[in-house]
């Protein structure tokens, strides 16, 4: 199997993290953002056809440096009738939902990784710098600040009066939402390699769900972080470091009883919310985005950025689009009636929800758009890497 990798998603893991710096100060956070082990395959050109949807720019800004040409989940969110994102070098803004205008903005000197995580009254972001913040949703105030492990670069999720935080060494940390006072940690040992990026840990119930780079998947009490059960969904097979990735990066999806995940040369899964245990597998697959559902189905984009359309109950696909190979997919988002997903060119493509045909495309930037598009009241909002903040709808 020839194996491609993304440099910007390759990140050594070591004790003290020293591999991982070095790494960083040579080439300023990331890799170069094509290194392919087979570099036969280019991305596919865009090609004409017929468009079915007329689709338009409501407004757009930029939000300070971006992403800075470093890999990081910086996300828009939606925060009563506001678009909450943040860019690299601590910049968070809050825009009117409608038209885009400033509502407050806050310059916190920290080199922002991820978020924004939302929690009653406040957003929340990690740093790079191994730091936790929270911030005052109505006007951008620091509420608290609290120091973790590592770097964080998975989005803060909280709930019952907990923050919960994974850092990039294998720990997920519990704060109090109130004051980010420690309450418990759970801590994991990660591989020598892996991707760079974590799973955004995901709260039902009383349970937090986290997949790991080695394949286990665990559930903790969220109320003090005792293991409910884990499970090692994939186990690394192959010679080599690079052949043995099977990165749990994706977010774990719950629908009902059942919890929808993938793995990175590992497969995509459905397994029991109540213990863990496998209902079914797509072994062939790649995946290290991020899945979505509908009624019936998953969709994702795959380490190939061909995009699928999978029964939930089985895992049988319904389509496979293959028109954007290699163009570096985001994750989906769904929007009325259709799959919407980004690409390396700044591009949004929207594709059938039914069988995956290009309905219509639209370019919001010359950079590369790596996160998920949000989706508001038929509004889609998405985030480019230099910054670009968009308003997106269609007829």
């Amino acid at each position: 199997m020839a194996l491609r990798l993304f440099g910007f998603l390759l990140v050594i893991l070591v004790s003290g993290c020293e591999v991982m710096q070095s790494i960083s100060d040579s080439t300023g956070g990331i890799l170069d953002p094509f290194i392919e082990i087979d570099n036969s395959e280019p991305p596919s050109e865009l090609t004409d056809y017929e468009a079915e949807l007329e689709l338009e720019i409501l407004w757009q800004v930029r939000i300070g440096a971006g992403s800075d040409g470093m890999y990081s989940r910086l996300v828009p969110v939606n925060v009563d009738e506001m678009i909450v994102v943040a860019d690299r070098d601590g910049l968070v803004q809050a825009r009117n939902r409608n038209d885009g205008e400033l509502i407050w903005e806050t310059e916190t000197e920290k080199p922002i990784s991820a978020g924004p995580g939302v929690s009653s009254r406040m957003v929340l972001f990690g740093t790079s710098d191994a730091e936790v913040l929270a911030l005052n949703v109505d006007n951008g105030s620091l509420l608290w600040e609290q120091s973790v492990s590592s770097e964080v670069l998975a989005a803060p999720t909280a709930r019952g009066g907990i923050v919960v935080i994974r850092t990039v060494d294998g720990r997920l940390i519990g704060l109090d939402e109130s004051t980010g006072t420690l309450i418990w940690t759970y801590e994991r040992g990660v591989p020598p390699l892996s991707l760079r990026g974590t799973a955004n840990p995901v709260i039902e119930g009383n349970q937090v769900i986290e997949g790991y780079a080695s394949g286990k998947l665990v559930a903790l009490r969220l109320t003090d972080g005792r293991v409910e059960w884990e499970n090692r969904v994939v186990i690394a097979e192959g010679r080599s470091e690079l052949e043995r990735l099977v990165d749990l990066d994706s977010d774990p999806l719950i629908i009902d009883e059942s919890i929808y995940l993938a793995s990175f040369q590992g497969g995509v899964f459905a397994l029991s919310l109540l213990d863990g245990q496998m209902i079914w597998r797509r072994r062939e697959m790649s995946v290290y985005s991020n899945l979505i559902a509908d009624w019936s189905y998953l969709y994702l984009s795959d380490e190939s950025s061909d995009v699928w359309a999978l029964e939930q109950r089985n895992g049988a696909s319904l389509w496979k689009q293959a028109d954007l190979h290699r163009r570096q997919l985001s994750s989906p988002a769904i929007y009325k009636s259709s799959i919407v997903v980004g690409d390396f060119e700044g591009y949004l493509h929207w594709l059938s929800q039914y069988d995956g045909r290009q309905m219509g495309r639209i370019r919001i930037s010359d950079s590369s758009i790596l996160v998920q598009p949000l989706v508001v009241d038929d509004v889609l909002y998405a985030y480019s890497q230099d910054g670009i903040l968009a308003a997106v709808v269609s007829d």
